[in-house]
């Protein structure tokens, strides 16, 4: 079976997180077989899932793995947005975050997010989490590309 090539936003304002991740992506050789976009804040997610500016994410097997404490726009407003836009209201999310508050998990699932995983502590666990979420995407039924994406 051939891997899928995800598209991957990473929505993530700390710039030790970003590197963390980044870190891990090359410790599980995923960026051999994904592409991984990096957005501060959900305005500039936004931008970049729609196409404004410079840069564009293909539209096909997207991934969002959005933290949700940022400035100017949070991750829980992000999602209102994203799900508020018809092009946009398909794409797939994980929350990866290190709020464990009930109130982010319940509003977060309100929006239909495909899972809420707390940020691990230690770069190990980190490596760990990326791999099982690739691996979960691996195995899911994520069509190539959605119909209003034509």
């Amino acid at each position: 079976m051939s891997k899928k090539q995800l598209n991957i936003l990473l929505v993530e304002d700390d710039e030790v997180d970003v590197m963390t991740v980044q870190r891990a992506f090359k410790k599980n050789n995923l960026l051999e077989d994904h592409q991984l976009f990096i957005a501060n804040d959900g305005m500039q997610a936004l931008q970049l899932l729609r196409g404004e500016g410079a840069r564009k994410i293909p539209p096909n097997n997207r991934l969002v793995l959005l933290d949700l404490n940022m400035p100017k726009m949070g991750g829980i407003e992000f999602l209102h947005e994203l799900r508020s836009d018809q092009s946009l209201k398909t794409t797939s999310v994980i929350v990866l975050t290190t709020s464990d508050e009930d109130r982010d998990k319940v509003e977060a699932y309100k929006f239909n997010v495909a899972g809420y995983i707390l940020k691990p502590v230690t770069f190990d666990k980190f490596v760990e989490t990326i791999a099982v979420i690739d691996e979960y995407w691996q195995l899911s039924q994520l069509p190539t590309m959605y119909p209003d994406d034509e």
